[in-house]
């Protein structure tokens, strides 16, 4: 099943709101202010939960643009993207629809790490998330720029010292109302755009930045602590002034597969795909660099860049005399552009004109639009509780690169959890968090909140703790179900196909069991298996489909009428047999560590007073942080061991005091209707 075709852009544009007096409203459950993959995902989610929502963005035009790289997925990226997804996100279904080169990355290794990904045509992936917001129930857009959060006093039943209640626009009187607002704000929060010596204010180039009395609002008045982060991006070149013949090409998968568990296959045919093509830098490349540093103001700033996507003058500075990769990518179907992946610059334009064609596929190049380098706002994350919501502030709600991270992928993801519980702190809801034993969304969130940054935040594999569990083929199992049942942000379609995969996966692996042969019959049954003749005991399906030789179309052949009506899930049985050893050691441990993760700290402890042993350097990060759960103190930097047993006791001590308070109040109940029974009879009657 694929998305119809969307509508053209200026069919969008029509029919949304250009302007606050045209609004039918001005009171609205949700508000989200910025329209990037973070704001598109929570506006769509916050809609799903059943919020009335108001998509705010400075350019209707640019709602889902692709601002950096036409890609979307990789290794840890692409986890991201599925589970989205299997939360009815928008992100797998619009990258199936405008992607023109896919392909699973880390092939090589095992299915748990590996990474999908696609090349994205630009105006197809803007036209589609657009269409999709124009199509989602109870969902408003509106372009405009927001001014200030509208903040009051405290609801004093509820944790906070400050309460969002809207916001107002720029240039407009009146205010528009909200229970809870949530900010994706991206690279725009007092942006400043850099390109050799030159700076001017905002978030991409065309586009002014955010407010200053937002930035203003968020650490003045609400008292948060901001810090300074920075990205860039390369030129984009014309692709007819590239010799191609002189990098390597790289085709794409020749069987595309699709982001989204809705999808059987991709909107572009295999045949029509693009490749992508790599070369290198060469010394010429480093010598220019060099030579103008000293033009270059961007790269001597303090702020802290991307540590996995650096500038390349970054790179020749941190790894001199190397040769760097860089990917001649498409930029659609019909775009006569190149994005060099891999050369994100800030020097002037002449001199990153120089630099490139000191490639020697790029020596005769043009530039079409010269890279740039960013620098922005961010809040410190740990600030914020596991549901996105900023601890000191009811109702205001980060998601994105205003959290500290960097990446598409990233962004979505913060972006669909900000949005489903803000719908549900504006619908009287309990909020809702994702365990990092649960998924990669769980582990992105619990290490930007109990963690911090230091630098744009990027996630990997590697970060996951339980990767073999959360894979990209079993995100849907994971969080499609509880996403219906338990979240509200999942659409009854998707839930009944997710049911439906879960059941005949079931059956399937009941069939893999119950199919028991000894090795000598396994052996008749399959010649071409490497099966030692030693070894002598009875194999299930199951245990013979762990062979890295063996697949489910060959135990489908051997025996059809046992398999051959669950060959739709071929690949997930195998993926599900080589890893369910691995997954039922996991799942131990996985159990042990819900324990510990479950196990909840009060919000209003004084841990500066707090009566047990602790230095004062771990009473100051837990009262700066507030960990909500044990387990997510334990991650903290500068935790101790010795400090995490002393808080375990503490809080197992206070619960069983509790527990026994609770057990006793009956008691003193019938004290009391014992005493008011003695005091009756002694009435006169």
């Amino acid at each position: 099943m694929l998305t119809k075709k969307p509508p053209a852009l200026q069919s969008f544009l029509s029919l949304v709101s250009r302007r606050a007096s045209h609004l039918a409203r001005q009171q609205y459950d949700v508000i989200i202010v910025g329209g990037g993959h973070a704001g598109t995902e929570a506006a769509a989610a916050a809609a799903r939960v059943g919020a009335e929502t108001l998509l705010v963005s400075q350019k209707i035009q640019t709602i889902g643009a692709l601002s950096c790289n036409p890609s979307l997925g990789g290794v840890g990226k692409g986890q991201l993207v599925k589970e989205v997804d299997a939360l009815d996100g928008l992100c797998g279904r619009a990258g199936d629809w405008a992607g023109i080169h896919f392909s699973i990355l880390n092939r090589r290794k095992g299915p748990a790490v590996w990474g999908p990904r696609a090349q994205l045509d630009r105006q197809r992936y803007r036209e589609f998330i657009q269409s999709e917001l124009l199509s989602t129930p109870r969902l408003t857009v509106l372009e405009g720029s927001v001014e200030e959060l509208l903040v009051s006093e405290p609801n004093p039943e509820e944790p906070g010292h400050h309460r969002v209640t809207g916001i107002r626009l720029a240039n407009v009187s009146h205010p528009i109302s909200a229970s809870s607002v949530v900010l994706t704000t991206g690279t725009f929060l007092s942006g400043s755009l850099f390109m050799g010596q030159s700076t001017s204010p905002g978030g991409r180039i065309g586009d002014a930045p955010s407010s200053a009395g937002l930035s203003q609002t968020l650490r003045e008045t609400l008292g948060l602590r901001t810090g300074r982060l920075r990205t860039g991006t390369p030129p984009r070149i014309v692709k007819d002034s590239v010799d191609l013949s002189l990098a390597n090409v790289h085709p794409p998968d020749s069987h595309p597969t699709p982001f989204s568990f809705l999808n059987t296959h991709t909107h572009c045919k295999p045949e029509e795909q693009l490749p992508c093509y790599l070369t290198y830098t060469t010394p010429g490349v480093e010598r220019v660099v060099r030579e103008s540093i000293h033009l270059n103001c961007h790269i001597q700033e303090d702020a802290k860049g991307p540590r996995y996507c650096p500038s390349i003058e970054s790179r020749v500075l941190r790894f001199p005399g190397r040769q760097h990769q860089v990917w001649l990518e498409p930029e659609g179907v019909t775009s006569d552009l190149l994005y060099p992946q891999g050369l994100s610059m800030t020097m002037p334009p002449d001199v990153q004109l120089r630099l490139i064609r000191e490639i020697p596929a790029m020596h005769r190049a043009e530039i079409h639009t010269p890279g740039y380098g960013v620098q922005y706002d961010f809040v410190c994350p740990t600030q914020l509780s596991p549901a996105l919501q900023v601890k000191s502030t009811q109702g205001l709600f980060l998601a994105g690169q205003i959290n500290g991270t960097t990446g598409y992928e990233e962004a979505a993801a913060q972006g669909l959890w900000a949005g489903v519980n803000a719908a549900r702190w504006a619908l009287s809801m309990p909020a809702m968090a994702l365990s990092r034993t649960e998924s990669y969304i769980g582990v992105l969130i619990d290490d930007l909140v109990s963690r911090g940054v230091t630098e744009p935040y990027r996630m990997f594999t590697s970060r996951a703790e339980f990767r073999t569990s959360l894979r990209p083929d079993n995100a849907d199992l994971r969080l499609t179900l509880k996403g219906f049942e338990e979240v509200g942000c999942v659409s009854t379609v998707r839930y009944q196909e997710a049911v439906r995969v879960r059941d005949s996966l079931q059956d399937a692996l009941a069939a893999l069991q119950a199919l028991a042969l000894s090795t000598h019959s396994w052996r008749k049954k399959l010649p071409d298996m490497r099966m030692s003749e030693n070894k002598n005991a009875l194999l299930t399906g199951m245990d013979v489909l762990q062979y890295n030789d063996v697949s489910f179309e060959m135990l489908a052949s051997a025996f059809p009428e046992c398999f051959s009506p669950h060959m739709e899930f071929s690949q997930r049985l195998k993926i599900e047999a080589v890893y369910r050893p691995h997954c039922n050691l996991q799942k131990k441990e996985i159990e042990r560590i819900q324990k510990e993760e479950n196990m909840s700290l009060p919000q209003d402890i004084n841990y500066l007073s707090l009566p047990v042993s602790l230095s004062q350097e771990v009473r100051e990060i837990l009262d700066r942080v507030r960990p909500s759960t044990l387990g997510a103190a334990t991650r903290l930097q500068g935790m101790t061991p010795a400090a995490i047993v002393h808080l375990l006791n503490y809080v197992r001590h206070t619960g069983r005091k509790e527990r026994r308070t609770r057990r006793d109040k009956p008691d003193r109940k019938e004290e009391r209707k014992a005493a008011q029974s003695a005091t009756n009879a002694s009435l006169p009657q």
